[in-house]
């Protein structure tokens, strides 16, 4: 499996799925959340809409994953997965490695063969860049979480994370 740092933009990825940085109402929001939810149309809405009614009627847990069509975006898929906040006292690493997890596990089970991620959790949940980059080397390294995977892609927004990412991951 190959991994790469990108600084960039992740709804213009041409990966099989792209994993979204959620809230838990699955409605959509700022930073990532809602640049995914505007470049996929409202179809992802609808789709988010459908889950909350039919399968995740209190929302998707922290730490879990579940995904919808890509509709209008690059990606067959969007990953839908909710960081914890540290600032709501949501402290524990293992929570976000379930983020990172959880979505791979759900990749797989699409067939898909390359994933984008965001740094999950860093920025407004409060996650120093550090400690989410090394959390998520740590998850996707793992040949039983990423068996299947080509390539998977960290795709961050600012100069200052990519960095943090290429200095953990050493490339």
């Amino acid at each position: 499996m190959r991994l790469e740092i990108l600084q960039g933009d992740i709804t213009t990825r041409d990966v099989d799925a792209i994993v979204n940085a959620a809230n838990s109402s699955l409605m959509g929001g700022g930073g990532v959340d809602g640049a995914i939810h505007r470049a996929a149309g409202p179809e992802l809405l609808d789709a988010c809409r459908e889950l909350r009614r039919n399968s995740l009627p209190d929302g998707l847990p922290v730490g879990q994953a579940v995904a919808t069509p890509g509709f209008n975006l690059p990606a067959r898929w969007v990953i839908h997965t909710v960081g914890p906040n540290r600032h709501a006292g949501q402290t524990d690493p293992e929570l976000l490695a379930s983020c990172f997890r959880e979505s791979l596990k759900v990749a797989a089970s699409l067939g898909a063969r390359s994933v984008a991620f965001p740094a999950i959790s860093a920025g407004i949940y409060g996650w120093d860049a550090r400690e989410v980059a090394t959390i998520a080397l740590d998850v996707v390294r793992r040949p039983d979480v990423s068996a299947g995977l080509e390539l998977v892609e960290f795709v961050l927004f600012s100069a200052e994370t990519t960095e943090v990412f290429r200095s953990v991951f050493g490339v």
